[in-house]
């Protein structure tokens, strides 16, 4: 179920993107070839008895696409066809292309404001610490601490004070020749007790018992108007946007991130994952962002994407003659090929992920 719930969450981005360029491409009256939904066979198809377009949903839910007469001829069999989009007005070609990753920003925010306005706004209360990560061979490790459980009393003593500080230091004031430290874990709604003396750290200068400790924020939902899920989902937008930016930056730049990138088997994975463990407040939060994310790379100017065909239509309005359509299709041709290479790529590192 929520491989499929996954699946929906990317069909409904695509589908919205390639809607935004069908509903431009209407308002410009540039005439739609195709739409579907979906890759691969066609499950079903119609035709529009208004619009000489043909309507179609096909076996694989993981793309779709907007086609136009005549985009991307590298023959030139369709130089006089009038409907070919090539030959229509470079500003309506511009809005028809802008509007796809548009629609994607549009749907984030209105599915963000919505989402704020009905299900109000998780606001931080306090902050409770919880162990992180386990080292292998540790006291702790010995005593079978994992990662999540939270340590709630150390000899008596409260640790829930809303830091780790308190943890540490009554850790750290353990000296050679005292008692074991008798402490009590909690484990998801279970408690349980266990005892664990700490070692010397050379390295560290301090007594560890193998763990490495963390703070998590505890929220609070509060009801907000429609006007304050308007300003949240601003917000959210521009913080999300911002941080995709900085990290595409650096994926350029340094490399930074390179192992985390996922194709789509990853991002159904992950997906899938994060709305079985939080439910459809991470389906709608991943809607929101990935949305966003869509939006922001197709608006690159890589060579098969949306941001390339605007540079294109750019570079027509500075030059004031087009560049000759064959050769603009061939170069986005080869970066189709270059796109489809990466996602066999990163499908391939996904897949290895998943059974590695």
């Amino acid at each position: 179920m929520y491989i499929i719930l996954a699946l929906l969450l990317l069909a409904i981005l695509i589908t919205v993107h390639e809607f935004g360029h069908f509903l431009a491409a209407r308002a410009m009256k540039i005439e739609v070839r195709e739409f579907s939904v979906g890759m691969g066979p066609k499950i079903v198809g119609w035709k529009s008895r208004k619009y000489d377009t043909d309507f179609s949903i096909r076996a694989i839910p993981l793309g779709g696409f907007c086609a136009f007469y005549g985009e991307d001829d590298t023959t030139g069999e369709s130089k006089d066809d009038p409907r070919a989009f090539p030959k229509q007005n470079v500003w309506k070609r511009l809005c028809v292309i802008f509007a796809g990753p548009l629609m994607n920003f549009v749907l984030a925010f209105i599915v963000a404001t919505i989402f704020f306005w009905a299900n109000g706004i998780n606001t931080i209360v306090g902050y409770e610490h919880y162990i992180s990560q386990v080292t292998a061979g540790g006291s702790a490790y010995s005593a079978g601490l994992q990662a999540g459980d939270v340590i709630t009393e150390i000899n008596g003593a409260n640790m829930l004070d809303g830091t780790y500080d308190t943890v540490l230091k009554t850790i750290g004031s353990w000296k050679e020749g005292d008692a074991p430290l008798k402490m009590i874990i909690r484990r998801d709604k279970e408690t349980f007790e266990t005892e664990m003396t700490p070692v010397w750290d050379e390295q560290a200068e301090k007594m560890r018992i193998g763990v490495v400790i963390a703070n998590k924020a505890l929220t609070e939902k509060t009801p907000d108007t429609f006007l304050g899920g308007f300003r949240h989902s601003f917000e959210l937008c521009v913080n999300a946007s911002g941080t995709i930016i900085n990290a595409l930056k650096n994926l350029v730049t340094t490399g930074e991130g390179i192992e985390d990138t996922m194709g789509p088997v990853g991002i159904v994975s992950e997906v899938s994952k994060q709305v079985r463990n939080e439910g459809m407040e991470a389906f709608i939060s991943l809607l929101v962002i990935l949305s966003i994310n869509l939006g922001l790379m197709n608006l690159l100017p890589i060579p098969g994407l949306d941001g390339s065909r605007l540079v294109f239509g750019l570079v027509e309005v500075v030059r004031r003659r087009p560049v000759p359509p064959e050769k603009e299709a061939m170069v986005h041709l080869i970066g189709m090929v270059f796109l489809f290479g990466l996602m066999i790529f990163f499908t391939f590192k996904d897949v290895m992920r998943i059974f590695g």
